[in-house]
């Protein structure tokens, strides 16, 4: 199995993508943390996968919380001794009416993009405990085109999701930690979309899409997979896109 006995803490790992990349961590083999600040839903994720003969824990994680990260390291660490891999899929949508609203500018800022420096900071220093390892963080294409009926802070945010991962990318591979993104495109709804969510909205938006359909949360998860085993060895601060060819258009 290509993560046989890895440690890997998924944020959001309790809904959609994220719970998508759990599962597919845990078929090939690793040991997976969910990390969520939905408790029920996280447990229940982690009881389906120990039911199934898998190695699964939960954690409770606000990510823009640094001392809850400090905490979701230390649970993990205690129980496995370290930490392999680590998925930054922990986000909220920018898909809402108002484009201009601060708040939700400071929030989109606080959970996409402090949220992915945390998970960096903590990740990163635990790895090079343990002599490497691999992270992946989740971006999006909107972090790197404009759209329309999506804030300008949910852009911003994804965009510093896709150069931190740069950054970190150049600044550790001296310790062995691999460090790349994900970008998905037109997929299901998030449970905080709004605009978007609209059946008839997703529509139009689909038809700018080359492949003419929406994404599944498996094909993100297992983009995630591929960056995050073995087999991408020699691969650091690329960014791959899942989008049906959106952003090649």
């Amino acid at each position: 199995m290509r993560m046989q006995d890895k440690v890997a803490l998924v944020t959001g790992g309790a809904f959609g993508m994220g719970e998508a990349t759990v599962r597919v961590l845990a078929r090939e083999g690793a040991k997976v943390v969910i990390a969520d600040i939905l408790d029920a839903e996280g447990a229940a994720v982690a009881a389906s996968i120990t039911d199934a003969g898998g190695d699964a824990m939960f954690v409770h994680l606000d990510v823009s919380d640094e001392a809850q990260w400090i905490a979701a390291i230390a649970a993990v660490v205690a129980r496995h001794g370290r930490l392999d891999v680590l998925v930054n899929n922990a986000g909220i949508a920018g898909s809402v009416p108002d484009v201009l609203d601060t708040g939700l500018f400071d929030r989109l800022m606080a959970v996409n993009a402090r949220g992915t420096f945390l998970g960096l900071k903590h990740g990163v220093q635990q790895m090079q405990k343990n002599g490497g390892g691999a992270i992946v963080n989740l971006s999006s294409i909107s972090g790197l085109v404009g759209q329309p009926m999506i804030h300008m802070g949910y852009n911003a945010s994804k965009a510093a999701v896709h150069l931190m991962t740069k950054s970190a990318a150049v600044q550790f591979a001296k310790d062995a930690i691999r460090v790349n993104s994900v970008h998905p495109g037109f997929m299901p709804p998030m449970r905080t979309s709004k605009s978007t969510a609209d059946p008839a909205t997703r529509e139009k938006l689909l038809a700018n899409v080359p492949m003419r359909r929406s994404g599944r949360v498996e094909e993100v998860a297992n983009a995630v997979l591929f960056l995050a085993s073995d087999e991408a060895s020699y691969i650091t601060g690329a960014e791959l896109l899942v989008d049906g060819g959106f952003t090649a258009a």
